[in-house]
């Protein structure tokens, strides 16, 4: 195995045993071991809170990871995330309309809203960047367009919307694991896992979408069926994320950054970029759980000094 891909094994084995452990009741590693042997209390504290969640944001963390690599790869560009694909915004604008828009219940829609929006703003986006063709570049500026439009649309709604309405709708925006549980686990690995297997053995035709269109054709890539294959796996990963835990940014962009000098080839990039994905994510969760904030209000902190470094990095380019 590649040494930094057991390197992050480890690390994301060290953060889920430490998330485990760590909460407003501790659990020393025999308090796990309890409850693995039927310990009542700790058995339900581990099972059905604990687990459950740090299982969430591993989850999401590594499907996050691998649409940022997807993203990067079919744009060409080392700052593009599944963002500009309009997911989160258009997932943002789905359960502002849906919440602002509906009385009574609607909890449990708000999931599907966010993954339906998301997936209609990655279509939308598609469909307008169509010339006989998509290139990056216009993939990148109508996915600007689209995410700029829905984003005014949302903040429309949640300056006109009932306040009690917008701030569930706000809650949900801001993107976090709180509500975890093994119903909602098992249908993100229903979307989420059969995506991720079909990444990885098209990992090589990633490898030739970073060169030139006229070079990935003259080498035996179908080009535009294989840029909408992935477009269409990184909307159902980004997707299926936006459903369970809200819209969580940077986390798309940061991890394929981290791990891009392990390897030149998406075989090693796209576990790295998952492991690291899931590293991140767990570890703000776990913080988020200290300082008592949810997981995607820390993400941007992380990942807007990154930003900075990373423009100050490549001044001369």
């Amino acid at each position: 195995m590649n040494r930094g891909l057991a390197l992050l094994v480890l690390l994301v084995a060290i953060v889920a045993a430490l998330s485990l452990s760590w909460g407003d009741r501790g659990l020393a590693p025999q308090d796990i071991l309890a409850a693995l042997q039927g310990d009542p209390i700790a058995a339900t504290i581990l099972g059905t809170v604990r687990a459950p969640r740090v299982a969430t944001a591993l989850l999401v963390g590594a499907c996050l990871g691998v649409a940022g690599a997807i993203t990067q790869a079919v744009m060409r560009n080392p700052l593009a995330e599944p963002g500009l694909l309009g997911i989160n915004s258009g997932a943002s604008l789905a359960v502002a309309l849906l919440v602002v828009g509906t009385e009574g219940a609607i909890g449990h829609l708000m999931p599907l809203a966010g993954f339906a929006g998301g997936a209609l703003a990655a279509a939308a986006i598609y469909v307008l960047a169509w010339r006989g063709g998509t290139s990056s570049i216009r993939l990148i500026l109508v996915g600007i367009g689209i995410g700029a439009a829905t984003g005014a649309l949302t903040s429309l709604l949640t300056v006109f919307g009932d306040i009690r309405d917008v701030q569930r709708a706000l809650a949900w925006m801001a993107g976090s694991i709180y509500n975890a549980d093994w119903t909602n686990l098992r249908w993100l690995a229903v979307w989420s896992l059969p995506a991720l297997a079909t990444t990885w053995w098209l990992a090589r035709d990633l490898d030739l979408s970073a060169f030139d269109d006229d070079v990935s054709g003259a080498l035996g890539l179908p080009l535009q069926a294989m840029r909408a294959m992935l477009i269409a796996l990184c909307t159902v990963l980004a997707g299926a994320s936006v459903a369970a835990a809200g819209p969580i940014s940077f986390i798309g962009l940061l991890a394929p950054q981290l791990v891009r000098g392990l390897s030149t080839r998406h075989a090693i990039r796209l576990p790295a970029a998952a492991l690291c994905g899931a590293l991140l994510l767990a570890g703000a969760d776990m913080i988020g759980r200290l300082v008592q904030l949810p997981a995607g209000l820390l993400t941007p902190l992380i990942g807007a000094p990154f930003i900075g470094l990373l423009l100050w990095r490549r001044r001369n380019d």
